[in-house]
């Protein structure tokens, strides 16, 4: 299988990007136009696959953002790259999309020197699939909340990176 090729999103890809994104609201959350391009605008990395196929959005600590989730590792952690929000089209499933978005973000992660990846994952509804996917990449949980005005449980969860020679 050759490896997906991935790129930062244009404002051309924003709709099919939004679609995408909008389609799995229950495992993300929805997003406006206007929201989505502010979350691009705001990332420390955004990379996409294919032609809307997947996409992952990466924050660091010094994002201005206010999501409740992104906040409760900002109040724990100093530094830190933040996975908001990975979804893959069903027709990209299996075929490796998540696993080459994580990468790319990982070795952004490291080559920025960040030693955590952080993101949430739903509880309540619940997301094994998700659930799985990170538990197969080494990602432990470091707490929980609800979020009732989300309607939403989560799982918080970290991944700790190996910074190589002459990183961080």
């Amino acid at each position: 299988m050759t490896a997906p090729v991935l790129r930062r999103p244009s404002a051309a890809d924003h709709a099919r990007l939004l679609a995408l994104n909008n389609d799995h609201a229950t495992e993300l959350s929805l997003l406006s136009a206007d929201g989505l391009a502010a979350l691009l605008a705001t990332a420390f990395h955004a990379r996409m696959a294919g032609e809307g196929a997947a996409l992952l959005v990466g924050l660091d600590q010094d994002a201005a953002y206010d999501s409740p989730n992104f906040l409760w590792f900002r109040a724990r952690h100093p530094r830190f790259a933040y996975v908001d929000r990975v979804v893959v089209a069903p027709a990209g499933r299996g075929r490796g999309l998540a696993r080459a978005l994580y990468a790319d973000f990982f070795a952004a992660a490291v080559a920025a020197g960040h030693d955590r990846v952080c993101c949430e994952v739903n509880t309540d509804p619940p997301n094994p699939g998700s659930d799985a996917f990170h538990a197969a990449l080494g990602f432990r949980e470091v707490g929980r909340a609800t979020l009732p005005d989300r309607g939403k449980s989560v799982r918080y969860l970290m991944l700790g990176l190996t910074q190589p020679a002459g990183c961080g």
